[in-house]
């Protein structure tokens, strides 16, 4: 598990070829705060926000976007409102024609956003909850001995097992752009708590997985967070937004 001290924004904003950076943003943020965040919004995201029901819902939209907006900037060395985004298929935002990657993810109060210079990354996080049907749900989506590994596991570390998979998973399906249509089943991780996380094969192939660096990141008491990245070898750094 990786659990490094947060810290404040990056020396320059570089971010070198080799590195990987990680930032933590509480979307439980003052009046004030939200309303500035908010006023970095593109209008089509603004009217985005104001689609979501629950004002809750708003205010983690405004919190999360702001902010991506904001580190986006810091990287590229640009106004925050001159951030310009494109979408996939899978209404993944994306830098059009710059070295820089991100992926971002959020749960509960907190986000994770991660960035790198051409390279595949994914980040995701959850907040670790009692589910009415764990094992039910691994057997629908996890790979057979992903289910038997979880099977074995403690009733009480059951949770953390659960996350640990689910986490390591969505990281890697968004790291390869396709999000939860790719089946689950086709690609096993770690997910004993305890054992360092690691992506065993992807479709059968262990040299595939060999390639992907895995790290389970603790963001905050009562959250699990993975990250993933394609031929990484470099330092991960993390860093605590403070708007």
């Amino acid at each position: 598990m990786v659990d490094l001290r947060w810290q404040a924004a990056p020396d320059g904003w570089r971010l070198g070829e080799t590195a990987v950076h990680l930032w933590r943003v509480p979307l439980a943020q003052p009046p004030e705060v939200v309303a500035r965040l908010h006023a970095l919004l593109a209008p089509d995201e603004q009217a985005r926000a104001a689609r979501f029901h629950f004002e809750r819902h708003r205010r983690q939209f405004a919190v999360a976007r702001g902010a991506l907006r904001t580190l986006l900037g810091g990287y590229l060395g640009v106004a925050e409102t001159a951030v310009a985004f494109t979408y996939t298929t899978h209404g993944k935002p994306e830098l059009p024609g710059a070295d820089l990657c991100f992926n971002v993810s959020h749960s509960g109060e907190l986000a994770l956003m991660a960035f790198a210079r051409r390279r595949m990354l994914g980040v995701d996080v959850e907040a670790v909850r009692e589910l009415q049907d764990a094992a039910g749900i691994a057997e629908r989506f996890f790979a057979p001995s992903e289910v038997a590994v979880f099977r074995q596991v403690a009733p009480a570390w059951q949770p953390q097992a659960f996350f640990n998979c689910w986490t390591r998973k969505e990281a890697f399906i968004k790291a390869i752009g396709e999000g939860l249509s790719h089946p689950l089943d086709r690609f096993e991780v770690t997910l004993r708590p305890g054992e360092p996380a690691r992506l065993l094969t992807v479709d059968g192939s262990a040299a595939e997985a060999a390639r992907w660096r895995l790290a389970a990141v603790d963001p905050a008491p009562g959250y699990i967070g993975a990250l993933i990245a394609r031929d990484w070898e470099g330092e991960l750094a993390c860093y605590a937004f403070r708007p």
